[in-house]
């Protein structure tokens, strides 16, 4: 029997670069995504035997299509790692990534497990159409089918209507109950923008990212370096006609990658002969009403720095995925104490891209590789989720 709590490190953390929905990975598999991210995460520790992989756990938001609904063994299979090593497949929407992540960190933390892989896919631009089995056999007339891309979709009945606008809709009642205005959303997606073309240029992700063998995309593929304001302030509301504030150049895109992260407990370490990036610290999941889902990170931070003995001045690095910019400023608006200047200082959502099962393992990887260059630190990691929760991690080093 366990009779404590062990820590558990981050040894290492990658990910793909973030395609475009329908661009340079959007001839790639989700179950090839995943494999390689799996299989470059292993082969950057040599010294550590794959065998010695207790589990890996993929978060992933749509598994209707070609992830063939585990996902993550797909990819402990197309990897080449050994049979023996078992995958299992989360989902928790938008923070499917993070999902897993905790879900590693429980299991090495409770001596279940000593080393795990765990990370995220998704590839939006593979997402299939669905047709549900029609009521009766041969039926006449025509059926309807559904994109699996994003959103609701054949949705139940009972489900109140007002729990079940678009995620657009959703950004602009953040903006409504905010006071948040079209001017303070473009200028965080400008800056959103600048940060990452900036990141990008001094070499910031060069730690994390692994390009694909044979596919054009050295860098993640929707940062626009020569936006600008006037640019942004063109673009047409995408979802209020009259009155609307949210526009596609200040929301995330559609988009495909893949993250994976080696969570390991002190013998697990040992294995690697790895310094780790960051060591775990706590993690803590909400809920809201489906309609705010923007703001589900609120209460999900307050607790997570709750639970780890900490505060908002305490923070060096903070990760909060940028779904719309309405809904991250509304978010900073319900953290007076966060200093803004300490959030996705290598940019967000807005400009790289937010493949829904991977972001949340995404955010956790790069917030390592961050408080290792530093040399210490405490960081956040936080999304929103459709349907209305959030979820937060933090971690130290």
């Amino acid at each position: 029997m366990n009779d404590r709590i062990r820590d558990v490190y981050i040894v290492d953390a990658v990910r793909t670069p973030v395609g475009k929905y329908g661009g340079a990975l959007a001839g790639v598999r989700p179950d090839d995504l995943a494999a390689h991210v799996v299989r470059s995460l292993v082969g950057r520790t040599p010294e550590l035997d794959p065998a010695r992989v207790d589990d890996v756990v993929l978060g992933n938001a749509n598994g209707a299509g070609e992830e063939n609904r585990d996902v993550a063994r797909m990819a402990v299979l197309l990897a080449g790692l050994p049979v023996s090593v078992p995958g299992a497949t989360v989902n928790r929407l938008c923070a499917s990534g993070m999902e897993a992540v905790v879900q590693a960190y429980r299991a090495v933390a409770v001596g279940d497990a000593s080393v795990v892989v765990a990370g995220g896919v998704e590839s939006m631009s593979r997402a299939p159409w669905v047709l549900p089995k029609a009521e009766r056999a041969f039926p006449v007339g025509h059926q309807q089918l559904y994109s699996t891309t994003l959103g609701w979709r054949m949705t139940n009945p009972a489900m109140p209507e007002r729990w079940t606008v678009s995620l657009g809709e959703g950004a602009e009642l953040v903006a409504d109950k905010h006071g948040i205005g079209r001017e303070a959303q473009d200028a965080f997606a400008l800056a959103s923008h600048e940060k990452a073309a900036r990141a990008w240029k001094d070499g910031a992700f060069e730690a994390e990212v692994v390009p694909l063998p044979g596919v054009e995309l050295p860098r993640d593929e929707c940062v626009r370096d020569t936006t600008s304001a006037e640019a942004l302030a063109a673009l047409k509301p995408a979802f209020r006609r009259s009155g609307g504030t949210v526009t596609a150049g200040n929301s995330s895109p559609l988009n495909d990658g893949a993250a994976a992260l080696l969570l390991c407990d002190e013998e697990g370490l040992r294995a690697t002969g790895r310094e780790p990036l960051a060591r775990v610290r706590a993690s803590a999941v909400t809920g809201i009403e489906p309609d705010l889902y923007g703001l589900g990170p609120v209460e999900a931070v307050w607790r997570v720095l709750a639970k780890a003995g900490r505060g908002f001045g305490d923070l060096t690095h903070v990760e909060l995925n940028e779904a719309f910019a309405a809904q991250a400023l509304g978010c900073l608006a319900e953290w007076p104490e966060l200093d803004p200047a300490l959030v996705n200082q290598r940019g967000g959502a807005i400009a790289i891209g937010h493949p829904l099962g991977c972001s949340g393992a995404r955010l956790a990887g790069s917030l390592a590789h961050q408080l290792a260059a530093a040399g210490s630190g405490t960081g956040l990691a936080t999304l929103c989720v459709g349907v209305g929760q959030g979820q937060a991690l933090i971690l130290e080093r």
